[in-house]
């Protein structure tokens, strides 16, 4: 598979010009293993984290047969329905399939909510062949009648256990039902919980299955650290290791977007630039921080977990849990956005008492222990001011002080594995 380039592939001519205009010569794992099948007609169950390639994975074979079929005289209505959990995905998706197709002669947009449907209702008037689309704002234009699905050929559900965290699985299943019975689909998860596997089973016929990843997995050039600090001494000690220039372009997590937007308030009153992004801005405000920390206009970014997939921004050197993500799998995806194109990056977290469960969870999970690289005291051995324990393997950055608490102050809670709307 590793010697294949996408020459090999059978893809259209124009298709080829496109990879090659972008410098593709070789295609990634799950792209060698998928455009096969797909290109002979397969339903597919992919298992794989973003940064794998899995976007051209699937879009590659999808325009390579809307270009051999052309569709029947009369409206055009979308023959391939991609659906994504965030607007960001979606726009991302829709910046791919865009590249790829610049050589032929189909028409896509891309819909999501947060903006005026305007500009998404007359582009679906003009006419499309492909669509992009998140659930909420598809849902809305079908109810108004503004477009139907009986024409899709091609059905691309990505990034499904998201979708299932934010709620969306109900609304998948009423789109689900507005297609044609007889359509190629793909489903695509991180990770594979129980009612994901029943989804999949009514929705794929058939299907190959392509796990190019162990599910759920950490990148292993990512070095994995945790400060156990008290949750008032969190602010202080991310300024303080903010201080080591090496900390060049840093994605911060944060559980909720209130936090979000203090942590970068703060950040930004201590001469460190900031923004944040959550699911209470704008999609302009959104975009517009995506823009400045992408071209290093700001330092930080401060996010909820609608940042932790789809979000491919280049060269982020750390990422900081501010706080443990109550679901451990959201952990892997936090910190899959450093490490990217085969760089290295840190990932370091600040665990407070209250979330000790949370990272118990984190560890069973990826089965591995977080280097420890700050700890609170405890009584029977108090540790001096400024002398954290001592790192194996740890990131390079200054050392912080956490501001220690008796080990005996916040005693453990019991895990709440809650699926709640924090983004």
């Amino acid at each position: 598979m590793s010697d294949k380039t996408f020459s090999d592939l059978g893809l259209a001519e124009p298709i080829q010009r496109a990879l090659h205009d972008r410098n593709y010569v070789t295609p990634t794992p799950i792209q060698a293993r998928s455009i096969p099948q797909l290109l002979e007609g397969r339903d597919m169950l992919g298992i794989a984290q973003t940064g794998t390639g899995k976007t051209a994975a699937f879009g590659l074979p999808i325009l390579h047969q809307l270009s051999q079929n052309r569709a029947n005289n009369g409206p055009r209505k979308p023959r391939a329905l991609i659906l994504a959990p965030t607007r960001e995905l979606a726009i991302q998706i829709g910046d791919e399939f865009r590249a790829y197709a610049k050589h032929l002669r189909l028409r896509q947009t891309v819909i999501f909510g947060g903006v005026s449907q305007k500009p998404q209702v007359n582009a679906l008037a003009r006419g499309i062949d492909v669509l992009v689309a998140t659930p909420g704002r598809l849902l809305d234009l079908m109810n108004q009648r503004r477009l139907t699905l009986d024409a899709v050929e091609f059905f691309v559900l990505d990034e499904a256990d998201r979708m299932l965290d934010m709620g969306f699985v109900r609304d998948v299943r009423k789109i689900i039902a507005a297609l044609p019975k007889q359509r190629q689909s793909l489903l695509f998860s991180a990770t594979m919980p129980g009612e994901i596997t029943r989804l999949s089973g009514q929705i794929l016929n058939d299907p190959v299955r392509v796990e190019v990843t162990p599910q759920a997995t950490p990148i292993e050039r990512i070095e994995q650290s945790v400060y156990h600090v008290d949750a008032g001494g969190k602010v202080a000690l991310l300024s303080d290791i903010l201080d080591d220039p090496a900390m060049s372009r840093v994605l911060v997590f944060a559980r909720t977007k209130h936090r979000a937007n203090r942590v970068a308030e703060r950040l930004g009153r201590s001469g460190v630039s900031a923004d944040a992004i959550h699911g209470n801005k704008s999609q302009a405000a959104r975009q517009r921080a995506l823009k400045r920390f992408r071209d290093g206009e700001v330092r930080v970014l401060v996010a909820t977990d609608i940042a932790a997939r789809g979000i491919d921004v280049e060269s982020v050197s750390h990422v900081i849990n501010f706080e443990l993500p109550n679901e451990p799998e959201s952990y892997v995806h936090r910190i899959g956005r450093t490490a990217r194109a085969g760089a290295g990056g840190a990932a370091i977290s600040f665990c407070d008492g209250a979330e000790r469960a949370y990272l118990r969870d984190i560890e069973r999970l990826i089965h591995c222990k977080l280097t420890v690289i700050g700890e609170e005291p405890t009584e029977a051995a108090p540790r001096k001011p400024g002398k954290p324990k001592k790192s194996h393997g740890a990131p390079r950055h200054k050392r912080g002080r956490p501001q220690g608490t008796p080990a005996n102050a916040n005693a453990p809670r019991k895990s709440r594995r809650r699926r709640g709307r924090a983004a």
